[in-house]
């Protein structure tokens, strides 16, 4: 007798900010995936709006046949402490694999067969994503795979705005973004959840290199296509978006830097710090320079978590 092939079960996690318009297109996209064993938690992180209520409203409706439940965490924990609170339930329901997919996407049909193809054909293979475009650009890639620049602490998009095919053979790359990024439960199991005080930005980052510490390959899958809106949670280049930056770029390199990058990166601060100083005296500028020196200050001060900015 033929033996029936075990299909992984995959639990899509789509963390909500007051964003349930994009909540709610993000599942109808899940609502036409072709993959048979998934489930979708949505985790709504401490929401002012109605958001809830409206995504919950959207799930009890039909058409909708997703297997969904909305969890609603009353605070916001961050990017990591959002995501962790779905990990920890997905694991203890059974998952093989956990998605972390943001709420400003839309994806391919079968997006999600064509990662867990990748993510069978090999035991070594830890954690792998899509190919990410722009949602108003749909051939524009925003995403399609990385490099970490541990001196300028700093993780750059590879293909960013190219318009080519990157084909259908998967390939090893620096890190996954946590835009869309699909671990197996055995890596999780042995390097454990998302580092929570980042807050936000670079915890994606750090979760990869902990991952390839521990002997995986972190791949992308060209063949595997999704469209990101790119996120208003904290508009880019404010003056959070850059303390954030500044401040877990010199945790991660903290982290995962060698004795020599660390001793270099001590000496860019420096370098990095008298072009602030100066450009305190530019008005245009001044918001960007005190973030900047706010992050510094903050790293060396051991201050992790949260933080609001007066711009």
């Amino acid at each position: 007798m033929k033996q029936e092939l075990k299909i992984p079960k995959v639990f899509i996690i789509v963390l909500n900010w007051n964003g349930w318009r994009d909540t709610i297109g993000c599942l109808e996209s899940l609502q036409k995936i072709d993959y048979p064993n998934c489930e979708v938690l949505v985790i709504d992180n401490g929401s002012a709006d109605d958001s809830v209520e409206r995504i919950k409203g959207f799930l009890n409706s039909p058409p909708n046949k997703l297997r969904a439940a909305v969890y609603d965490l009353q605070f916001n924990l961050g990017f990591a402490g959002g995501n962790n609170f779905g990990i920890k339930y997905a694991l203890e329901s059974g998952a093989d694999y956990v998605l972390l997919l943001n709420n400003d996407t839309t994806v391919a049909p079968d997006f999600l067969t064509k990662l867990i193809e990748v993510g069978e054909s090999g035991k070594e293979i830890g954690v792998l994503g899509p190919v990410i475009y722009f949602f108003d650009e749909p051939r524009r890639i925003w995403f399609g795979g990385s490099r970490i620049n541990r001196l300028r602490n700093k993780a750059t998009h590879l293909h960013y705005g190219e318009t080519r095919d990157l084909g259908t053979k998967f390939f090893e790359t620096d890190y996954i973004t946590g835009c869309a990024l699909l671990i197996k439960k055995e890596v999780i199991d042995k390097i454990g959840p998302m580092m929570e005080d980042y807050f936000l930005y670079y915890e994606d980052a750090d979760w990869n290199l902990r991952a390839r510490k521990a002997g995986y390959k972190i791949v992308l899958a060209p063949a595997a296509k999704i469209w990101h809106k790119i996120s208003a949670s904290t508009k880019e280049f404010s003056p959070n978006y850059i303390y954030y930056h500044v401040r877990n770029g010199l945790i991660l390199s903290r982290r995962h830097g060698t004795v020599l990058t660390k001793s270099i990166v001590h000496l860019l601060i420096a370098w990095t710090l008298a072009k602030q100083i100066v450009k305190l005296l530019i008005p245009s500028k001044r918001s960007w320079a005190k973030a900047t020196i706010n992050g510094i200050s903050d790293f060396y001060r051991g201050r992790t978590g949260p933080i609001t900015l007066n711009s």
